[in-house]
């Protein structure tokens, strides 16, 4: 199976080269099935990736001619090819729904540009996913922006082009930090390849102890914007909220990643582990996702629509990736992948969810949609399974990252910052909870309506329900994931 060290790299190249087929196909239905088809290959080559590396252990690809440092490196391991799975599988489910769904919210002559952007910002995600070399990354995450940008604006209307243009100049911020701390760091050691950087950074160290300070500071905050990091976060509620359902669910559940895993290579294996916990960057990150795991919260309970709630909610579980990434320990930094895993599969059915309440009833208040439970009983059944996650009620993802998270808090002699969980927790409920008692119960709420009148079929919810076992399947076997993260961490 040696040939499976290609797959990476097919991956990325079958998704871009897909991309700028869509727009010579003239009927929708094409551009549709060769995207869901294209996405579903690279899912199934992900699969053998994770096959390959459980049986032979990570490796280095070489992309091209040029051995590292010189050409373009590929570096596969365990999170790495754990998180291609996580992507393209979510990214499959996704489309798959947006088939029946996306024309109610796109144009049909800005359909096939729509495919083409989803498969382009696949690909940049995977090629940030996978890439051993500094400033590929940078052109990577400059990609995933403009095709962010794209699948926000698509719907063409004002709030569409305001939260575009919002997301455009602060992602552009972020960028320009991230390109100051990559300059720094090839002032400093010559290299843009991430293993021989932190070979010359264990040599050097001392001397630039200053300079590698403010690299790291650089790039934390860089990436911080693009990932949404409280108080960084103030592109996003507009963007996730008035973006097509399908589009909420990547950005949320995918977009936001990327960059935080980028953040992880960095910190942990261009820096390492002894060298950032010299750092106050730690303690900062600490800092910024604790305040992002309640004040995201208290702000979801102040907004009006459902979108904007689940799109505050994800300031508050980026928070919790942040909170993790901080403590400076391997229980923290594993739960903070786990975490990446378990939202991405949770954020993107409640999106989903959203969207599909929102589409047949033509109401997007949370006022408006009391006794939705009544008309749409399957569509909100699966958002309340998905919110219960988001919560922490136990056996749920959501459950396990808040309990491990306690107890890497404990580890780190933090012992003050369980009650900063513990109040979260509360805060989820409170904004998630009455969105499910008034959808379900209630005289007044259910008064007039009629029993299923609303609901989606079972071919358009099927996709939000594989999500949700996906879900389920997450939490139940959370000690197997755990354990493949922190063979991936060693």
């Amino acid at each position: 199976m040696t040939y499976a060290k290609n797959f990476p790299l097919l991956m990325i190249l079958i998704l871009f080269i897909s991309a700028f087929i869509m727009p010579l196909m003239k009927k929708n239905i094409f551009v549709k099935g060769l995207s869901l088809f294209t996405m579903g290959i690279s899912m199934i080559l992900s699969i053998y990736t994770w096959i390959f590396i459980t049986k032979n252990g990570a490796y280095f690809y070489r992309v091209g001619h040029w051995d590292a440092p010189w050409g373009i490196e590929f570096k596969i391991g365990m999170i790495e090819a754990i998180m291609a799975m996580l992507f393209t599988m979510v990214a499959t489910l996704i489309l798959w729904y947006s088939v029946y769904s996306v024309e109610k919210e796109v144009k049909d002559n800005k359909v096939s540009f729509y495919y083409l952007l989803v498969n382009i910002l696949l690909g940049s995600l995977l090629g940030m996913v996978f890439s051993n070399d500094l400033f590929n990354c940078f052109v990577f995450i400059e990609v995933t922006t403009l095709a962010s940008c794209g699948i926000i604006v698509v719907k063409d209307k004002k709030e569409n082009i305001a939260a575009t243009l919002k997301y455009l100049i602060l992602s552009s911020l972020g960028s320009g930090l991230v390109l100051m701390g990559i300059a720094f760091l090839y002032d400093i050691t010559g290299n843009l390849n991430m293993t021989y950087i932190h070979k010359e950074i264990m040599n050097v160290h001392a001397v630039y102890k200053n300079t590698l300070h403010i690299a790291a500071g650089l790039c934390t905050v860089g990436i911080g914007i693009k990932s949404a990091m409280f108080p960084l976060h103030v592109w996003l509620p507009d963007a996730h909220s008035s973006a097509p359902a399908s589009s909420s669910a990547i950005l949320s559940a995918l977009v936001l990643k990327a960059p935080i895993l980028l953040l992880i290579k960095i910190l942990y294996g261009v820096f390492g582990f002894e060298i950032i916990r010299e750092f106050a960057i730690l303690n900062l990150i600490l800092i910024l996702g604790t305040m992002g795991m309640i004040m995201g919260s208290v702000l979801a309970i102040k907004q009006k629509e459902i979108k904007r709630v689940i799109a505050y909610s994800s300031v508050a579980q980026v928070g919790y990736i942040f909170f993790g990434i901080g403590l400076g320990n391997k229980l923290g930094l594993t739960m903070a992948i786990f975490h990446i895993i378990g939202h991405a599969v949770t954020k993107s059915a409640l999106f989903l969810a959203a969207g599909a309440m929102i589409e047949k009833s033509g109401k997007k208040k949370l006022s408006e949609l009391k006794g939705i439970g009544k008309e749409m009983p399957y569509t909100l059944g699966l958002f309340t399974i998905g919110a219960l996650s988001m919560v922490g009620i136990p056996i749920l993802p959501g459950f396990i990252s808040k309990w491990y998270l306690s107890l890497a808090s404990i580890d780190a002699g933090e012992f003050m910052l369980i009650g900063a969980i513990l109040m979260s927790s509360l805060l989820n409920a409170l904004y998630y909870f009455p969105i499910i008692v008034n959808g379900y119960f209630g005289e007044e709420n259910l008064a007039g309506k009629i029993y299923k009148s609303n609901e989606k079929s079972i071919k358009e919810l099927l996709p939000l329900m594989m999500l949700i076992i996906g879900m389920i399947a997450i939490g139940a076997g959370s000690n197997k994931i755990m354990d493949m993260i922190r063979i991936g961490l060693i």
